[in-house]
């Protein structure tokens, strides 16, 4: 771990070149550019809640941000994922050429996907000024919360970027499961619509705890209690260093896959 730190400081600026270089592409020929990375989850509420909130709207008070809380850490996760995965086969040529950090690519991508959200947070603010939600101190915990899902989201990356090189079907069967994944977390929907005994889908659904997390902080201005923030630590660095002792296992046999 600490050659890898050591290496990871080597290798920093070109980890934020990659990073930029991703920002530019996504939002290349684009009329409003980086702005939609604002925009793009302000509509995305507006579309969820004008579906849901006849649904749900006599249970959840402030259901715009409650959807946009849940789309932001489902989005974060999901963009990342994505991305990552096709990092390593996409850098093939430059993987073949020279000796660059492999985990740099994911990385990279998961790093980009994390500055988007930060102009999302940027939305989620107008928002809550719009709908009245008030801005307390307790929201200075918001890097935290964030970290706990990139921490997470950056194991599932480093895991799913290594086996995509050997089976490239993993994208379309990753595309199937992550539908499901988003119907089962509680992103536009209380928890309270399953039965109890089906709550046991949110148990053993991490992005639950992440999304509840996130919640607290910004809809009910709680400090998350002990518990909590252990859960959603402990499920971050476990994903984190199965992914990552995952990419180490598999890296050298990637040139002969690419």
């Amino acid at each position: 771990m600490i050659r890898y730190w050591e290496n990871f400081k080597k290798y920093r600026f070109l980890l934020r070149e990659l990073v930029v270089n991703d920002i530019k592409l996504r939002y290349r020929k684009s009329v409003l550019g980086v702005i939609w990375s604002v925009l793009h989850p302000l509509l995305m509420m507006v579309v969820l809640t004008l579906v849901f909130s006849n649904l749900f709207k006599s249970d959840i008070e402030n259901f715009p941000v409650y959807v946009f809380t849940g789309r932001l850490v489902w989005d974060l996760f999901y963009q990342s994922t994505v991305s990552s995965m096709s990092s390593i086969t996409a850098n093939a040529s430059l993987i073949k050429k020279v000796y660059i950090p492999k985990y740099i690519f994911p990385l990279a991508r998961c790093f980009s996907s994390l500055v988007n959200t930060s102009f999302s947070l940027v939305a989620l603010l107008l928002v809550m000024i719009v709908v009245d939600v008030k801005i307390t101190p307790v929201m200075l915990l918001l890097p935290l919360a964030v970290f706990y899902i990139f921490l997470f989201t950056t194991g599932i990356a480093l895991f799913l970027s290594s086996y995509t090189v050997f089976f490239r079907d993993l994208n379309y069967l990753y595309e199937v499961f992550t539908t499901a994944w988003m119907y089962f977390t509680p992103i536009f929907y209380p928890p309270t619509v399953l039965p109890e005994k089906y709550q046991f889908i949110f148990q053993i659904n991490p992005l639950f705890y992440m999304v509840d997390y996130f919640r607290e902080i910004v809809m009910f201005a709680t400090f998350p209690s002990i518990r909590h923030n252990l859960i959603c630590f402990t499920i971050g660095l476990i994903t984190f260093l199965v992914g990552f002792y995952t990419f180490y296992r598999k890296q050298d046999k990637f040139i002969l896959h690419v």
